[in-house]
């Protein structure tokens, strides 16, 4: 793959002869950054993407964010914008050999004076061994690294690697953006879709932000010969998805999850199904909707009920299980469970304050007796030294300090007094209480 990284781009004209038509959401890419849509927070001129332009000088970076949004896109226009040379990889499809060969390529034109942009495509699918590949050329300057990736770089990278790039969260395509792309393929193909104006709001809100997937189904209706206008419930026959319909007040697909998770975010069972049923009648994903139940039970129902999030999954498996209409069942238990379960969001909050905590404190080491000390430098460096274990202790508790030196302990987590995590609250007084008489924090 990496053998015709010198080659010319191929004229779109010259490629639709060889291979056939060029497909709608490639001649519809984006030439500059700033015909990019829904990534305008990066892009922009106060973006970092945007202020890397104006300086004409790149750093590493991430992309993370949905298929779809631009990744590729963005990679390309960044090279073009700064006069880099653009040397595309899959991780999917290459190894070792081809990222050698990357990087030789890159080394001669560094010096030819030609600098490199090096874009790998799903690059959290690469191995530790071949990730840490890259750092003497990224160091070395050889080669400017920009991944895209979908899966959180915080797990799928490694430490050493993330340390030398800047992760850049790409949004999932909002309905306005998903719309202008739709504008631009009725141009690019010179006429209307052949569908109503709630099918279009239809078939934009079925992409859930996916672009390339919006484009695709797109060029399907075009390239059909549809002589009227499709309405929602048509259109879904012709594409064989299911899609949203929106009633005559335009409810549309997120005031009706918002207002589900309103409901149950005020145990209000009764209304928190009218709202799911709205959203399966009309044709929504049960998936998407077993989604926003996953996450309202972390976010909003928390260890006040730990079932909360097992009922949810425990019912995305039925429903997976059976498919529809059977599997629906098991989304409204999940749904009247998480409705009627004490509520709390002090895990949430919790997860806001450490995160910010993190970001403010996050070169600090923790204390050296709780590090282990596999060998004998560690060991001798005080690794491990006065550690004690807590089964050994009384109680099952030693009370030790956990705090990196030079900070204070934090509380993040405060548990309410509302279902299981008042005995949470209790566990947690207790402990407080014995650190505090063996002199801790």
């Amino acid at each position: 793959m990496a053998g015709d990284l010198f080659g010319e781009e191929v004229p779109a004209a010259q490629r639709e002869a060889a291979s056939g038509p060029v497909p709608l959401a490639e001649r519809l890419r984006p030439q500059v950054l700033a015909d990019v849509v829904g990534q305008e927070h990066l892009t922009g001129a106060d973006g970092a993407i945007g202020r890397m332009v104006a300086a004409g000088q790149l750093s590493s970076i991430i992309l993370w964010g949905p298929p779809g949004t631009g990744k590729t896109t963005i990679a390309r226009l960044l090279a073009e914008a700064v006069g880099m040379r653009f040397a595309p990889l899959s991780a999917v499809f290459s190894g070792v050999a081809d990222l050698r060969q990357a990087f030789a390529d890159a080394e001669k034109m560094a010096a030819a004076g030609k600098r490199t942009l090096l874009f790998v495509d799903e690059i959290h699918r690469f191995n530790r061994a071949q990730q840490d590949g890259f750092l003497p050329y990224v160091e070395r300057g050889t080669v400017v690294l920009v991944g895209a990736t979908t899966e959180n770089p915080s797990f799928a990278l490694n430490a050493a690697l993330l340390s030398r790039a800047q992760v850049l969260v790409l949004n999932r395509l909002g309905e306005d953006a998903l719309a202008t792309l739709v504008a631009r393929a009725e141009a690019d193909v010179g006429r209307a879709l052949p569908v109503t104006d709630d099918a279009k709001a239809a078939l934009v809100a079925s992409a859930d932000g996916d672009g390339r997937f919006l484009l695709n189904q797109v060029e399907t209706l075009f390239a059909a010969a549809i002589d009227t206008s499709l309405d929602p419930g048509e259109l879904a026959g012709f594409l064989h998805r299911r899609m949203p319909v929106y009633d005559k007040d335009r409810d549309g697909h997120y005031n009706l999850i918002s207002a589900l998770h309103k409901a149950l975010r005020g145990s209000d069972p009764q209304a928190a199904l009218y709202y799911m049923a709205r959203m399966l009648v009309a044709g929504e994903e049960p998936l998407y909707v077993l989604r926003r139940l996953v996450r309202f039970a972390s976010e909003d129902v928390g260890l006040a009920d730990p079932q909360a999030l097992v009922q949810c999954l425990a019912a995305k498996d039925a429903y997976q299980f059976l498919g529809s209409p059977e599997g629906e069942l098991a989304i409204v238990q999940a749904c009247l469970y998480l409705a009627t379960a004490p509520k709390s969001n002090a895990a949430y909050a919790a997860q806001k304050e450490a995160l910010a905590s993190a970001r403010d404190t996050g070169s600090l080491a923790p204390p050296a007796n709780i590090l282990n000390a596999p060998t004998k430098l560690m060991k001798d460096l005080g690794y491990g030294a006065g550690y004690e274990y807590d089964h050994d202790a009384p109680e099952g508790f030693s009370g030790a300090d956990y705090w990196p030196d030079g900070m204070g302990a934090q509380i993040y987590y405060r548990p309410t007094d509302r279902g299981f995590e008042k005995r949470i609250a209790e566990r947690i007084a207790w402990w407080d209480e014995q650190r505090r008489a063996r002199g801790g924090k």
